[in-house]
């Protein structure tokens, strides 16, 4: 070897360079959770530079600032004979902050139809800059709204008639109040405690209370074999395979939204698969060890647990794309052991993630990296703050006005306490993931390798039965939708109101529930989204008794249930469900 060349690999700077490296990043990223300084700063820069340049798009947003002013003094004048005067402007149809009949009065209303006129301008001068980068303009959007949340007027006092009318009929209690659940909340998160409220809903005897028995464990997962409830079961098992990123029982939650116990009660075998909360010891798993360990582990278990030739495995967000990469590569290996395949708000193809593409670049995974490779693992708390970030209105802001200003605590329900029992994610897996499938979309171009081949989601035959959420924020349906573009399987697509939780928790009998649904026949035409919502059939209810509907056109008649483990097999009975990798924090 050169000398050059050995200087240049073999430089003994070369590793202290990047570790200062790397634990710089972590800095950043510990202070900023998790976004990238760069990333915005180049946003900024790019929206501004070409709106400077560009003279039409200015004349554009100043005649529309004048339009609003016209229209907002218009309105002032309307109102000042006519109380009941139709508004400038109304709110979006999922902005409900100004629901109150408050603020329809004076001043109030005047408050509001500026906020309004404004919102509605920022969103023109953010969008449609010839020359600005997607991703940038993205990005300049999204903080301008988040910006505009801040300063909305029912977050203050002196611009909020229901929260003064509170304040008034409390003697100003709700204030003290409000800080004393600010105080609490505060100390709750210094220690490191799970919120007030969680402590009605424990493991085991409110939520996650299926009768089961963990009949295989490895390192990363334990299997839940479900006790039946009816004297007969279809030969097809049912194996759910959820997402590492949240803990397995929001599929199991409380008995009368259970879709676990829901499903054991149509008659199936069912496994589950309960994650390990890893830890830095765990830094090194990666993609490839959680399909090995997680589902082709428990597939192999319930084989020789029940003896079936066909299982049904469904697969809920990140446990769907496990899922789909695992039954690409058992079909490009002649493995036939599914039966069928159900996706719940599970992407495929990441060329359009929704918001949560804001939080992914090369700028913002160099600084997620280096903060993992510092713990070795990604807090829930990151993630969670994310997802908060991106429904502040919902999450952030309504939480201060009504907790910390009204004094109001919301009591938790299952859903909420279950939201805030978070998991980590390991360094090598989620490293992994951002960037061959958010970043690079690896699994969709057909350059994601397993077993060192690659695999290719056009090898799905079995039937599919994929599920989107009207309002998802973490798996849009429409990104979901696109499976059809890479599989040529018999798909049932069903869209279903909610979001990414409650869309999917949607027990029979739940108000307001509603669905659309169509089928693709095994290679069929594509639909775009479009116009596969102006197709698709609209029906009332739950989806779930369209799933038990499709499950079961695909099982054969019943028979006697499998026994409990198979001891003889190296799969005995280990203990109650709901086991012990769900309690660890």
């Amino acid at each position: 070897m050169p000398p050059s060349d050995c200087a240049a690999q073999c430089d003994p700077l070369d590793g202290v360079a990047e570790t200062l490296d790397r634990a710089a990043a972590a800095a950043i990223a510990q202070i900023t959770h998790g976004l990238s300084p760069a990333t915005l700063t180049q946003a900024y820069s790019d929206w501004m530079q070409h709106l400077a340049c560009s003279p039409g798009k200015q004349l554009q947003l100043a005649a529309k600032a004048t339009r609003k002013y016209m229209r907002f003094s218009d309105y002032v004048l309307r109102e000042a004979h006519d109380p009941d005067a139709a508004p400038a402007i109304e709110p979006l149809p999922q902005d409900h902050r100004f629901d109150d009949p408050a603020w329809r009065q004076p001043p109030y209303n005047m408050l509001v139809q500026a906020f309004l006129l404004t919102q509605q301008w920022w969103h023109a001068a953010t969008t449609g800059v010839m020359g600005v980068n997607q991703h940038h303009e993205d990005m300049i959007t999204f903080a301008a709204r988040q910006m505009l949340d801040v300063l909305a007027p029912t977050n203050f006092i002196a611009t909020n008639p229901v929260l003064q009318q509170r304040i008034v009929e409390t003697g100003g209690r709700c204030l003290i109040d409000g800080f004393q659940h600010l105080i609490e909340d505060m100390s709750s998160l210094a220690r490191g405690e799970q919120p007030a409220g969680t402590e009605t809903f424990r493991v085991g005897e409110a939520v996650a209370v299926t009768q089961g028995t963990i009949v295989y464990r490895n390192e990363l997962i334990e299997l839940i074999q479900y006790k039946p409830t009816t004297e007969k079961v279809r030969p097809e098992p049912v194996l759910v395979v959820p997402a590492w990123i949240m803990k397995y029982y929001i599929l199991d939650l409380s008995p009368e939204n259970s879709l676990i116990r829901w499903l054991v009660g149509q008659g199936y075998t069912v496994f589950a698969i309960s994650w390990h909360n890893p830890g830095s010891a765990d830094r090194n798993l990666d993609m490839e060890a959680y399909r090995r360990l997680g589902p082709l582990a428990a597939l192999d278990a319930i084989t020789a647990i029940t003896g079936a030739s066909g299982i049904h495995a469904l697969g809920y967000c990140l446990g769907g794309t496990l899922l789909a990469i695992a039954a690409a590569a058992m079909a490009r290996d002649g493995d036939e052991r599914l039966a069928s395949i159900t996706l719940l708000a599970a992407q495929t193809e990441f060329s359009e993630p929704g918001e949560l593409g804001l939080f992914i670049d090369e700028s913002q995974l160099n600084l997620l990296e280096n903060m993992m490779w510092s713990r070795g693992y990604l807090d829930s708390s990151q993630m969670g703050g994310a997802f908060q970030i991106l429904r502040s209105n919902d999450l952030v802001w309504s939480r201060v006005l009504t907790t910390y200003l009204m004094g109001e605590r919301e009591p938790l329900n299952d859903l909420m306490a279950w939201n805030a029992d978070g998991t980590r994610m390991p360094y090598a897996m989620h490293s992994q993931y951002l960037r061959r499938l958010f970043l690079d979309d690896d699994l969709a171009e057909g350059r994601y390798h397993v077993d060192g081949r690659a695999i290719s989601l056009s090898a799905l035959r079995r039937p599919m039965f994929v599920v989107g959420t009207e309002r998802d924020h973490v798996a849009p349906w429409k990104s979901v939708h696109k499976i059809h573009l890479l599989a040529p399987a018999d798909i049932r697509f069903v869209l279903t109101s909610g979001g990414h939780n409650a869309g999917i928790v949607s027990e029979p009998g739940h108000k307001g529930r509603h669905y659309r649904m169509l089928d693709r026949p095994q290679d069929g035409p594509v639909l775009d989204a479009e116009e596969w919502l102006a197709r698709a059939d609209s029906f009332e209810g739950s989806w779930w008794t369209a799933w038990g509907d499709w499950l079961g056109s695909h099982s054969g008649e019943p028979i006697a249930p499998p026994p409990e483990g198979a001891p003889d097999k190296g799969y005995p009975p280990l203990y109650a469900a709901p086991g012990q990798y769900i309690r660890e924090h």
